[in-house]
């Protein structure tokens, strides 16, 4: 992972913000400013949910579905206005057709993910990147899972068997990875 490598910011929206995932937003906050300081590419996605989503039909879930509950969490609304992408999505993966198609054409070739949830939307993200050949790397204490501690190492749990354990950093393993010799001074 170099300064060329995406940071993609999976899901920190209003509605998947409660109790056991705010501790992560000031720590994603964190990162993203450290990655823009970088000239480092920061990408976001927004999760929305349809009325006739397999979510709703399989899973009687219906959050997500309106503002505010979709927007981007104010403390990285800003960042979000600056990001090479922000990418709408309807499934748990940021991995769209689309997305693929834009890390080929700016030879991306690793990816960093933080966010919410853990077990669901970054896991898919992560072992969508590494079915397609990118090379995930999944910031542990810069995601959470809305259902809690538990659920979110559940996620991590998974995440080494299926990318790898290699693939499992901290923040301050992801900021050495992206450049060893980043500005003193650099906010964290």
């Amino acid at each position: 992972m170099d300064r060329t490598t995406p940071l993609f910011v999976i899901d920190v929206q209003n509605g998947f913000v409660n109790d056991r995932s705010r501790h992560v937003v000031p720590v994603i906050t964190g990162l993203v400013t450290r990655w823009e300081a970088a000239s480092s590419p920061v990408l976001f996605s927004r999760y929305f949910n349809r009325p006739d989503s397999p979510f709703v039909r399989l899973l009687d879930w219906t959050a997500l579905q309106n503002a505010p509950e979709t927007d981007i969490v104010s403390e990285l609304s800003e960042h979000a206005s600056r990001a090479a992408q922000v990418v709408d999505k309807v499934t748990y993966s940021a991995f769209t057709p689309d997305v693929l198609h834009d890390f080929q054409d700016r030879g991306w070739s690793n990816v960093a993910l933080c966010g919410i949830a853990t077990d669901s939307c970054v896991l898919k993200t992560a072992a969508d990147a590494f079915e397609a050949s990118i090379t995930p790397w999944i910031i542990t204490d810069a995601c959470a899972s809305e259902a809690g501690d538990e659920v979110h190492l559940a996620g991590l749990t998974v995440a080494r068997r299926m990318i790898g354990a290699r693939q499992l950093i901290t923040t301050a393993e992801a900021l050495e990875l992206l450049s060893p010799t980043l500005p003193e001074g650099t906010c964290a």
